[in-house]
């Protein structure tokens, strides 16, 4: 076990609206559905029934593709998933140190190596998109059914089936992500996390991806900052329109997070 000091410097908060551009299926339980009902349901909130983007998801999705991205071999598997996960600390702190570990972390098996820099919350169904969604009279209670159909290769039989989508147009949101700050190196790490966001948006989010559902695209991005030398004290750096113009100015943002969390 290691015996290295752990100072927290600050932390940036990023917060964004999620849009669904396209139909968006995060799968749910399909406990108590009736035959000749929804097939794959949304998740949803147990207390209001609105569908959410649950924080693993898309912090899930974001690991998977930097993975991708980075050309990491994935070594490590957690139940039916394959991930990247450094195995030691060497490899861990190798070459400036592993971007996908550092910021997402290690399971709990291997032999501990520094703090999880990123945190993602769950994301609730906006409340402006709530209400369009209950005038629209849609299939279900705030999502569509779309058909899909499986064709048997040999057969040629289909097998229709119902996926349960919220529908394009909807928002979600504020999403928030919260980066940690141990040392000067994860300010740069925190582009890797822009990234990640970026490969989502060119990716997609959920099930039946492939097949058109998922696209999303983060609106609205606002940064924060606070240091541990006054933690009560929040700056705001600015508000943006996209990931995309606030990954171009990267530059300005990582001045203004060291001298954010020196003060």
């Amino acid at each position: 076990m290691s015996d290295k000091k752990v100072q927290l410097c600050g932390r940036v908060f990023i917060e964004a609206t999620i849009e669904a551009v396209t139909g968006l299926h995060i799968g749910g339980s399909s406990e108590g559905m009736e035959i000749g009902g929804v097939d794959n349901p949304v998740i949803r909130d147990v207390l209001t029934q609105k569908p959410y983007i649950p924080g693993s998801s898309l912090r899930g999705k974001m690991r998977s593709q930097l993975e991708k991205s980075l050309g990491l071999q994935q070594n490590n598997r957690i139940g039916q998933v394959s991930i990247h996960t450094c195995k030691t600390a060497q490899e861990y702190n190798k070459d400036g140190g592993c971007l996908v570990c550092h910021i997402f972390g290690v399971p709990g098996e291997v032999e501990a190596t520094g703090p999880t820099l990123l945190v993602v919350r769950d994301t609730f169904l906006s409340e402006d998109s709530a209400e369009k969604l209950e005038k629209a009279h849609t299939d279900a209670a705030y999502s569509e059914l779309k058909t899909e159909v499986a064709i048997d290769r040999v057969t040629s039989a289909a097998s229709p089936r119902n996926i349960e989508r919220v529908p394009a147009g909807a928002e979600f949101g504020p999403a928030e992500l919260v980066f940690s700050i141990y040392e000067d190196a994860d300010v740069q790490r925190l582009k890797t996390v822009l990234d990640g966001l970026l490969l989502v948006e060119d990716d997609y989010l959920g099930g039946s991806g492939s097949r058109g559902s998922g696209k999303v695209k983060f609106k609205n991005v606002k940064v924060s900052a606070r240091g541990s030398r006054n933690y009560s004290l929040k700056k705001e750096y600015k508000t943006v329109a996209s990931v995309q113009e606030l990954a171009d100015q990267f530059d300005d943002l990582q001045g203004w997070i060291r001298e954010t969390i020196q003060e």
